[in-house]
């Protein structure tokens, strides 16, 4: 039986970054169909016990900094640890993901990839409508869609953060399968794999 995927994410996470386009592969390997959550980490994060990185204790600040790089290096991406943009506005482009996921014409694993690339290795800032209709382009998207569908972006981008909190999301990137089975952390995609291969 084929699975889907709820995939809760945030175009300011540098581990959602760090997945690449492994779950597109991972998915496409198992027939399974993904539904792309965007949604507002900083919200999310003080209702499900966890805290924004400007929050957290030096210690697992201090972590960080070595654990992004090495994952970095260890998937062979580029990555700027201290992005000149960020944290940024980041509901402009979530809003823009819902509308081309809505609007179907492009790819949109290319899409979410790219703008988490335009703000963890390019520098650009992802809340500015040049950058977004960039991506947009380059993902087979019209950039006109940055434009469209703001009122209902913003409904389902408030919407997908109760979603969340309410199947359990504590991070990002998380992937809720189907089968009620979640997994947290783009280190965890093999696990994902795994799982829809029907060994774990």
């Amino acid at each position: 039986m084929a699975h889907h995927i709820d995939y809760y994410f945030s175009t300011l996470s540098p581990y959602a970054y760090l997945a690449g386009s492994r779950l597109e592969e991972i998915a496409q390997n198992h027939g399974a169909s993904i539904t792309y959550k965007p949604l507002d980490i900083m919200q999310l994060f003080p209702r499900t016990g966890g805290a924004a990185p400007k929050d957290r204790h030096p210690v697992r600040m201090a972590y960080r900094a070595q654990e992004l790089p090495r994952q970095a290096k260890k998937a062979g991406m580029a990555l700027n640890f201290q992005p000149a943009h960020w944290p940024t506005n980041a509901a402009p482009s979530s809003y823009a993901i819902i509308a081309a996921q809505a609007d179907g014409s492009g790819d949109l694993g290319a899409l979410v990839h790219g703008i988490l690339r335009a703000c963890w290795a390019e520098d650009r800032d992802i809340a500015q409508d040049d950058v977004i209709r960039d991506c947009l382009e380059q993902a087979g998207f019209d950039p006109k869609l940055a434009d469209s569908g703001l009122l209902s972006g913003a409904e389902t981008y408030a919407a997908n953060l109760e979603e969340a909190v309410a199947a359990n999301v504590f991070g990002a990137p998380f992937y809720v399968v189907d089968s009620g089975q979640s997994f947290w952390g783009q280190d965890r995609l093999d696990d994902l794999d795994m799982h829809l291969a029907g060994k774990l």
